[in-house]
């Protein structure tokens, strides 16, 4: 994987770790991301030199015990007019079956899980845009679908509600906030999910 796109995964990593709030923060402390509420997405941008210093996410949360059971992170990196996808499952997954994501009117083809560590089980790719279109243009119900270690199937159910919207503003966003790669770092191809 060329540098540009593992610094990409790693800076989507690092910044899924705040909770899904459903009010926007104050205007953003120093090393904070500034971030706005639309629909059920959270529009978060950055303040850090990077090709991509926006996201959009979505965290759901048990209800008892306030762990995350699944986050969605969808980044833009304008230089190449390429999406990053990070999705992070829970533990006690079957790592080989991957996971898809269904709606509507669209299912994706199994995404591979990239690694799992104490915090989830996580899919990071590069999906091609007419993956993110699909999901754009979809009603406002969707899941993911998972298979626990034990072979049975789960599936996870999050919102599109706003997601279009959160989507072009994060887009347009990161269009004048993103800093270009360095000299001679060429993002990866389209990952086939």
């Amino acid at each position: 994987m060329k540098p540009v796109l593992t610094g990409a995964l790693a800076g989507l990593v690092l910044g899924c770790g705040g909770a899904f709030a459903q009010q926007p923060d104050p205007p953003a402390a120093p090393g904070r991301p500034e971030t706005k509420i639309v629909g059920d997405w959270m529009v978060r941008c950055f303040p850090v030199n990077n090709p991509n210093p926006c996201d959009v996410y979505q965290e759901l949360d048990n209800e008892t015990t306030h762990q995350r059971v699944l986050s969605l992170s969808m980044a833009y990196m304008p230089s190449a007019d390429r999406h990053l996808l990070q999705i992070t499952a829970p533990l006690e997954v079957a790592i080989q079956k991957g996971l898809t994501i269904q709606t509507d009117s669209f299912t994706s083809p199994v995404l591979k899980y990239r690694m799992c560590s104490r915090e989830g089980c996580f899919v990071q790719l590069a999906p091609d845009n007419a993956m993110i279109e699909a999901l754009a243009k979809s009603g406002p119900d969707a899941k993911v679908n998972i298979v626990g270690d034990n072979g049975k199937s789960y599936s996870i159910k999050f919102s599109l509600k706003g997601f279009s919207a959160a989507h072009d503003d994060m887009v347009s966003q990161a269009r004048v906030k993103a800093k270009p790669a360095k000299t001679g770092d060429v993002p990866a191809p389209a990952a086939k999910p």
